[in-house]
């Protein structure tokens, strides 16, 4: 086995409490055969079914790949779908000791229907999602609470993926927030919406839409978000905030980091961007729990996110793709 970039082997052996919203991703391949007669779309011809793990289960599994151990806490519901999330972690193994089945929710899926006829890429045609948007109940609250206050104090790290899908809720959030401070354990956040209510983590990760959304102003030219980041750090108190910006790469400023625009990877053409942001936060989370400099982290975060863009679905990167992934941008490296 050759051996690890040095930066690659910081992001092994550390323990990471992945809290948020689990989902089933369910993709449906049909082979398209016809004009349906009822309306101006493709009739598709089931051809295979395949399911991963996905939302905050993702990250999980994107910390397991890269050699360390991720405990999730999120919520299930008492159904075949979130049996069938559940045995997907354990062949990922990852333990489900933290996980809550809740007799009164579905499980979270969301199912992508895309047609595919060789040679052609599968093109997604539709997506339907099956959720619910209800409060969690005090008694699904409880158990949250009682799980945070277990497992925190013996992790190197907690990381919040809120989907917006009612796992993160204020109390659980401020939870987190207090125990972490208590126990000096880092605390990093993927968030899509409600940024205000993660003031004062470590780090605080968006994308462009979301950062303007929170910020109420145009994020469109490198100026803008030259200007905007150090607003959106001091709105946050957070140590760090990072902006992924898709094509245009990522920019970050923390209290002792600088601006710093990081531009995409450009190692191959971007198929499927699923996933990619839960990769990010995975690696930039264990290379901040493993020492790195938040520019390294991020700079290696960028590289892995990269890769997984590459192909189809939430994809996980192993150390050694990630190393040989740096040995060819910095050949004088190796």
């Amino acid at each position: 086995m050759p051996e690890l970039h040095p930066h690659v082997a910081r992001l092994q052996g550390l323990r990471v409490l992945v809290v948020g919203d689990l989902t089933l991703d369910e993709y449906l391949f049909g082979r398209p055969t016809r004009l349906s007669r009822e309306a101006p779309i493709p009739v598709l011809e089931l051809e295979q079914r395949t399911c991963i793990l996905g939302g905050a289960a993702n990250p999980a599994r994107n910390i397991v790949a890269l050699g360390s151990t991720a405990v999730p806490i999120g919520v299930v519901g008492a159904d075949p779908q979130g049996q069938q999330l559940c045995d997907l972690f354990a062949a990922a193994q990852i333990s489900t000791a933290q996980i809550i089945v809740a007799p009164d929710r579905p499980t979270t899926v969301k199912t992508r229907i895309l047609a595919h006829e060789a040679p052609r890429l599968p093109q997604q045609v539709a997506r339907l999602d099956q959720l619910a948007r209800s409060p969690l109940t005090p008694a699904l609250l409880a158990q949250i609470e009682v799980a945070l206050a277990a497992q925190i104090p013996h992790v190197d790290a907690v990381l919040c993926s809120d989907y917006q899908l009612g796992m993160l809720v204020d109390p659980v959030i401020a939870q987190i927030r207090q125990l972490c401070e208590q126990h000096g354990v880092l605390l990093t956040v993927d968030a899509q919406g409600n940024a205000l209510a993660y003031r004062g983590v470590d780090l605080f990760r968006c994308n462009d839409r979301e950062a303007a959304a929170t910020l109420q102003r145009s994020l469109q030219h490198e100026a803008d978000f030259r200007a905007a980041l150090p607003d959106l750090l001091d709105l946050l108190g957070a140590q760090l905030v990072i902006v992924t910006r898709g094509p245009e790469g990522l920019s970050m400023q923390g209290r002792d980091v600088p601006y710093t625009h990081l531009p995409a990877s450009q190692l191959s053409e971007v198929y499927d961007t699923t996933g990619a942001g839960d990769t990010f936060i995975a690696v930039v989370t264990l290379g901040l729990a493993g020492g790195l400099a938040a520019n390294a982290a991020a700079q290696l975060a960028n590289l892995a996110a990269g890769r997984v863009v590459r192909k189809l679905g939430n994809i996980v990167v192993t150390p050694e793709e990630l190393t040989h992934t740096m040995q060819l941008l910095h050949p004088a490296n190796r």
